[in-house]
């Protein structure tokens, strides 16, 4: 630092030390699980700083908002002048400002009113049909949709070529505009749109430096609008193809692996010390992770001062026995030293998650779950979930009676079809006379206006209506407690994430509170209690004892049925690598835990793979990943030996 201090890079060495040095090429870091990409990727910005970079002319992408929040938070720490300045989020919240301060959508007829992915069902099932598909065929046009049509590394995200997607675009744009509602995945299509079309925009974003954390993560339509951003600058880009997990949105490892192919004269560093795990666990995570063909040989190295670590692969009779028995070995470590905090749990489904997180707290021991987003599924198994969906509903037309997007969903509620043809009667005569679908389904209800086949959703309608005036004038929890009653299990996410409304909250307040707990959940990491969550959610965190339960077949892996066999091994290699990211969180206590009967129907909704039968139980058998792990891996025993 100028003022003789020491410089933040003093005891820097090796390739942190060159990720940090490289500015003016485009660079590619391949950072395996706790080898400090994170650390690197804060050294690089303060290096640029030193350097005479304009803090407000860097850009940070990561991934999720607690990382941009846990970045800016490090930054601050460091003390360089202008660090503050430096610009980090989400891609997508990043392509929200753009078009807001452009003001795109008001310009081009748009509403920002997203849409929630149960609301995405009602959105399929009305475009059932559409070049003679169904809602699973569609849906993957949708997610593509969302992509910019780009499906592949190698494809060029812009208008459609097929022209069964442009038939598609056509009908999902008529949709999202009568209901005056967008996708999320539309941010990023229609900001890499924006800059394309409008070189001269005093709103067009460009930066010296865009550094992506996560890259692997996003889809090619992200990687380019990224691009684009750093036409005049320099591109940075983090990440590690064996952590890809998301390509239902259709990223895929392809993204890291060949960005030297788009990006002439790349430099590259690696960083493949693991400092976080076990020595036993790296041995296992390479092993399992070298079962996918698709993929660079790279190793994971462990650090020479890690422990050895503790590995226990268990199994139990039943999913009640996994949750009394978890439990109570947490509550012995608990006991003997090891911080509530500093214990994670996840599953592969809630129901795994739940049972253990009520057994916690049964015994005392604090434990909260974080499956706030399948509260509210896109589509749900069971009638609770059902239930949620409707309160939610119920609650935005409170809010806002003139939400078109929640009055659909209101109406198709409880009926097989969703009460498509109904809908699209009402749809019909609303765009052709000019009336407010609100105002035909009025006149339906008082007889003043027939439609054929209506019946049904007129009953829906008038229960809406009733159901609104009972809420009428509720405020802070009266509220919640009208919505999401207490000792409802289906309500107790969502009352979790309701406990942040004042007293005096109103309705629209608490829609925005639900919705952005939903679809943007935060994940505390500096917590007094055990948390218990998905093993997608467990990316980017780190803790002394991990345990993934209900490692069984169908779960872990999850691979989709009626697919091509390319398809499967896909999804098999993205599984595989959603196990590596879950053992590669634990610092010290590693624990795969498996049951050996599910009840049938549970099962069934679930997806586990049993044998069939008639009983009311079903036998289930230990993930093919588990016997993945390799030598080091230790002989699986009675869940009742480690109590």
């Amino acid at each position: 630092m100028s003022n003789g201090t020491p410089t933040w890079d003093q005891g820097l060495t090796g390739s942190a030390r060159q990720i940090a040095a490289t500015e003016d090429t485009p660079l590619r870091v391949l950072a395996g699980p706790g080898t400090g990409k994170t650390f690197a990727l804060m050294r690089r910005v303060m290096r640029v700083l030193e350097g005479g970079a304009d803090a407000q002319l860097i850009f940070v992408c990561t991934f999720t908002r607690t990382a941009a929040r846990d970045l800016e938070t490090e930054l601050r720490r460091l003390g360089t002048p202008g660090a503050d300045e430096v610009k980090t989020g989400t891609v997508h919240a990043f392509c929200f400002s753009v078009l807001s301060r452009a003001e795109v959508l008001p310009l081009t007829g748009r509403h920002p009113r997203p849409l929630l992915k149960f609301e995405e069902r009602f959105l399929l099932e009305d475009l059932r049909g559409t070049n003679g598909e169904g809602v699973r065929a569609l849906n993957k046009r949708l997610n593509a949709f969302a992509a910019a049509w780009a499906r592949l590394q190698t494809d060029t995200p812009g208008w459609p070529q097929d022209p069964a997607d442009r038939v598609f675009l056509q009908a999902l744009e008529s949709w999202l505009r009568f209901h005056e509602a967008m996708l999320v995945g539309e941010l990023v299509p229609e900001t890499l749109r924006f800059i394309r079309d409008n070189p001269a925009s005093p709103h067009r974003p460009l930066f010296e430096h865009v550094m992506v954390d996560e890259y692997q993560d996003l889809n090619r339509a992200e990687q380019v609008l990224l691009d684009e951003l750093a036409a005049v600058g320099a591109l940075t880009v983090i990440g590690d193809e064996d952590q890809s997990v998301y390509s239902f949105k259709f990223a895929n490892p392809e993204g890291i692996a060949d960005f030297d192919h788009d990006h002439p004269g790349t430099h590259d560093e690696s960083l493949e010390e693991c400092r976080r795990c076990p020595r036993r666990v790296v041995s296992m995570a390479n092993a399992l992770i070298g079962r996918n063909a698709r993929r660079a040989a790279r190793v994971l190295l462990p650090r020479a001062s890690n422990p050895e670590g503790e590995v226990f692969v268990v199994q139990w009779p039943s999913t009640e026995g996994e949750a009394e028995g978890l439990a109570r070995f947490i509550s012995q470590r608990i006991d003997s030293g090891v911080p509530a905090g500093r214990v994670l749990v996840l599953a592969p489904r809630r129901q795994f998650g739940y049972a253990i997180r009520d057994e916690l707290n049964a015994i005392g021991v604090p434990a909260h779950s974080f499956f706030y987003e399948e509260s509210l599924d896109g589509n749900p198994t069971e009638a609770s979930e059902s239930r949620a969906q409707e309160a939610f509903t119920l609650l935005t037309l409170l809010a806002r009676p003139g939400d078109r997007v929640a009055l659909r969903c209101w109406c198709g509620f409880g009926s097989t079809s969703l009460l498509r043809g109904a809908w699209a009667r009402v749809r019909q005569h609303s765009e052709s006379s000019g009336e407010l679908p609100w105002s035909v389904l009025e006149q339906l209800a008082t007889g003043t206006l027939t439609l054929p086949y209506t019946t049904p959703l007129v009953a829906r309608f008038q229960e809406l209506r009733r159901r609104l005036t009972e809420l009428q004038g509720l405020l802070g929890m009266d509220l919640v407690d009208s919505l999401f009653p207490v000792g409802e299990d289906w309500a107790a996410p969502l009352r979790a994430i309701a406990e942040a409304l004042p007293d005096d909250g109103e309705p629209d307040r608490l829609v925005e509170i639900v919705q952005r707990g939903v679809t943007q959940p935060e994940l505390p990491t500096d917590v007094d209690y055990v948390r218990v969550m998905s093993l997608h959610k467990s990316k980017g965190l780190t803790t002394d004892l991990v345990i993934v339960a209900g490692c069984i077949e169908g779960l872990i892996p999850t691979l989709p049925r009626d697919a091509t066999p390319a398809e499967t091994l896909r999804a098999l290699e993205e599984q595989r690598r959603l196990f590596y990211v879950a053992i590669t969180r634990a610092t010290q206590t590693l624990i795969l835990s498996s049951v050996t009967r599910l009840l049938r129907a549970d099962a069934h909704k679930m997806g586990a793979l049993v044998r069939p039968g008639g009983g009311a139980y079903a036998t289930t058998v230990t993930s093919r990943f588990v016997g993945e792990l390799g030598p080091d891996r230790p002989a699986a025993t009675l869940g009742i030996s480690i109590l």
